[in-house]
């Protein structure tokens, strides 16, 4: 894969290649996102042919995320109360967190919270970028799971890095001294086995230095933030703080109104509701 050059990124992309493809139900909704035909009744089809799946996502359905005013009982009683955005986008979520096995070390429940804030505080940026929102959820749910990959691979520095990420947005800097590359080259060698769109695997390395990405990715300049964002969050500080403090000149560069982006941002507590669900 061009876009994934150095020889550190080895191991990773060999562990890569032994997980099992990605479900066929998410391979067609990935497909999907350019179709202006899809229908509700085709999305709750594709997933009841799964059972354990189908099971998952009426947990989801009816978790507090998505807080349904009746029990959802039904897949087709799921689409017509979500609708078909927030329907594939928990199907996505749960096919990507049954993708993984068990991992000594991994606290499955806190990697899973964060990385569904990540994907929703994708959403937003996105409409404020005028990028796709699908794509943009699909990137955030998948960019850190680089660091199950380097779990699975190193778990003596995969710890430390987690150790050592005490600050926003320091992940990525702290895995390419101790790897010599960070989890989104994880994830895009990951995305890429996965049969991802080119454009997205591409925007999933440019997250690493979105700056220093040529030709610019818009997309990888949101995964970026949506990052920071996730970090800021979780450890209290102001959004617009944060941003400005870790990402000037990114933000510099795209000129994003940033009081509009931080009242468009959903709750941290809705964000990452529904959790417990997608992990049991």
């Amino acid at each position: 894969m061009s876009s994934l050059p150095h020889s550190n990124l080895a191991p990773f992309v060999e562990r890569a290649s032994t997980l099992p493809a990605m479900p066929e139900v998410a391979n067609t909704l990935i497909r999907s996102f350019s179709r202006d035909d899809l229908s509700l009744p085709e999305v709750a089809g594709l997933i009841g042919r799964d059972q354990v799946l189908a099971a998952k996502v009426l947990r989801l359905a009816n978790s507090p995320r998505y807080a349904p005013r009746h029990d959802i009982s039904s897949l087709k009683d799921a689409a017509a109360t979500l609708g078909l955005r927030a329907l594939r986008d928990l199907t996505l979520a749960a096919c990507m967190s049954s993708a993984f096995p068990s991992v000594i070390g991994f606290d499955r429940l806190s990697f899973w919270r964060s990385t569904l804030a990540l994907a929703a505080y994708t959403q937003p940026l996105a409409r404020a970028m005028g990028l796709d929102e699908d794509e943009a959820y699909l990137g955030g749910l998948v960019l850190r799971t680089g660091q199950i990959l380097m779990l699975m691979t190193d778990p003596e520095h995969a710890v430390l890095a987690q150790y050592q990420a005490s600050t926003i947005d320091s992940a990525m800097a702290v895995e390419s001294r101790l790897f010599g590359c960070s989890h989104p080259e994880v994830t895009a060698a990951l995305a890429h086995h996965w049969h991802f769109p080119a454009q997205l695997v591409m925007a999933i390395t440019a997250a690493c230095d979105p700056l220093a990405t040529r030709p610019f990715s818009r997309m990888g300049a949101a995964l970026r933030l949506a990052s920071v964002i996730t970090d800021c969050r979780e450890l209290g500080v102001p959004v617009i703080d944060g941003l400005q403090l870790m990402q000037s000149a990114l933000l510099e560069h795209l000129h994003l109104d940033l009081e509009w982006l931080d009242a468009h941002l959903p709750d941290h507590r809705l964000a990452t509701a529904g959790v417990e669900a997608l992990v049991h």
